[in-house]
């Protein structure tokens, strides 16, 4: 298995927050805690590799190699969360056959936690969703659709609160504007809302009122935009209680996770990791009793 790491993040955020440790000092402290965050986004039913067809890609990804990495972490780290954002469905001849039925059974296997909604997860419609759900065992969440007049009320989540040692997270999704990029029967009465003020109520609500230690936003917005539309950078700068939001739909291999300051000039994670299962995204962010700065490390993996 080889290994990609784009970015040793510590030096980067450790300056930003006022920190002089390293990741092996940290965890030498007493009361230290690490978090292992391991995203995809954008797999788009890519169950196999891509072929040794002599295409950029070739070999890359596959679902029972990502498993195979993911198992690997865990057997090496205590506390890890396995995340999604979105646009699980379509792509390969699974998708079309199967309608997203191996997909989430295989994400059921994995052990992923949670994963929120792309516009691609609505491909066979409202119903061709609800019908999927049985199949995992792992939330779907998003705060800014509302559901309540289709079939998918009541069975998407706004957020999930989730503990691993002494550490409380929070994790909300949001999702793109439907209106003009998915037909209007595949989502139906689906209603957009706003996604920044809606993360900003949820992300609220989880680290004043739940005490959430750490909040971390799936976002199907996408990563960059030059117009007015809503994106990761722009939900980032206009946030505030959101540490980490990691990224889909624009398929952006970015060379670093960036971090920019938010409402309350606190930093915020930002990171992406293209699409179809070629690199698994991981974050290690450790946590010390009684301090609010978090020190941060990210790598990505190829899966090859």
């Amino acid at each position: 298995m080889n290994r990609r790491k784009f970015l040793r993040q510590t030096g980067k955020t450790a300056a930003l927050l006022g920190l002089s440790a390293l990741p092996y000092d940290i965890m030498a402290l007493p009361e230290t805690t690490r978090i292992t965050i391991l995203h995809t986004n954008d797999v788009h039913s890519r169950i196999d590799p891509f072929p040794m067809d002599g295409s950029r890609n070739e070999g890359l990804g596959g679902a029972e190699r990502r498993a195979r990495v993911i198992n690997e972490i865990r057997s090496e780290v205590e506390h890890v969360l396995l995340l999604d954002s979105g646009d699980i469905f379509q792509g390969t001849p699974y998708f079309n056959m199967f309608g997203g039925e191996i997909e989430m059974k295989l994400m059921s296997a994995m052990g992923y936690d949670a994963a929120t909604i792309g516009n691609h997860d609505f491909d066979a419609g409202v119903d061709g969703l609800v019908k999927q759900l049985p199949h995992a065992n792992f939330p779907l969440i998003n705060c800014n659709y509302d559901f309540s007049d289709t079939a998918l009320h009541d069975k998407i989540l706004p957020h999930k609160i989730v503990t691993k040692g002494s550490v409380k997270i929070g994790i909300l999704g949001v999702g793109i504007e439907l209106d003009g990029l998915v037909p209007d029967a595949w989502y139906g009465n689906t209603k957009y809302q706003d996604p920044v003020s809606h993360a900003n109520q949820t992300a609220a609500y989880l680290k004043q009122v739940a005490k959430c230690n750490y909040v971390i936003c799936l976002s199907h917005l996408g990563y960059r935009y030059e117009d007015d539309q809503v994106d990761d950078r722009k939900l980032a700068k206009s946030s505030r209680h959101i540490d980490l939001i990691l990224g889909g739909h624009t398929h952006t291999f970015m060379d670093a996770p960036e971090v920019l300051a938010n409402l309350d000039n606190q930093p915020v994670t930002i990171n992406q990791v293209g699409w179809a299962g070629i690199l698994l995204g991981r974050i290690d962010v450790f946590f010390e009793r009684n301090r609010k700065d978090r020190c941060i490390t990210c790598e990505n993996r190829w899966i090859k």
